[in-house]
């Protein structure tokens, strides 16, 4: 009966509230650096088509993405 533990309700619920947190915590922390900055990233990155800074800006988000990931598991 453990092969459908990850059906019960309690689980689901669960790894639905950890999901919502962990994209709040990643969202915090991209405005927290875009705001670190001295220049708007949105509008250096499409407007300006920087692709150095879309770059670092990428590598910032997979890193604040596993940081979250590793902190919620």
């Amino acid at each position: 009966m453990s092969g459908i533990e990850w059906l019960k309700p309690a689980v689901v619920l669960g790894s639905i509230l950890y999901a919502l947190v962990g994209v709040v915590v990643f969202w915090v922390s991209f405005v927290v650096v875009d705001k670190l900055t001295p220049y708007n990233l949105w509008k250096e990155i499409v407007e300006e088509k920087n692709v150095a800074l879309a770059l670092v800006v990428g590598a910032l988000a997979i890193a604040i993405g596993i940081i979250v990931a590793a902190a919620i598991h």
